[in-house]
């Protein structure tokens, strides 16, 4: 079997990756700017993304992923995030029901 093969079938493999598990942490007592959470997930429970973070947009929540500080750039640069839109929905779809839980 060659590489090519082996890395097309683990493409095949993790290409539906799941959110297993999320923890929203949001600020009751406090406010940070359009900032309305932090937030944590878990896909397939193998890996953990922590540092998303629920915001007020123009256009209502969205949630952010986690960027690099260091990063001297004028817009931000992501140190984590998805490649596909279906991905991202799953994740940000994930995150958003549970802060709405959270805060009633």
């Amino acid at each position: 079997m060659t590489t090519q093969n082996t890395n097309t079938e683990e493409k095949k493999t993790y290409a539906c990756l799941e959110v297993t598990s999320v923890q929203v942490f949001p600020f009751t007592n406090m406010t940070l700017g359009s900032m309305k959470a932090l937030a944590s997930v878990t896909l397939n429970d193998q890996l953990a993304i922590r540092g998303l973070r629920v915001v007020e947009g123009k256009n209502g929540l969205f949630v952010s992923f986690p960027n690099d500080p260091f990063y001297k750039g004028e817009d931000y640069k992501n140190i984590v995030f998805p490649i596909t839109r279906e991905l991202k929905e799953h994740v940000e779809k994930c995150v958003l029901e549970k802060f709405q839980a959270a805060v009633g």
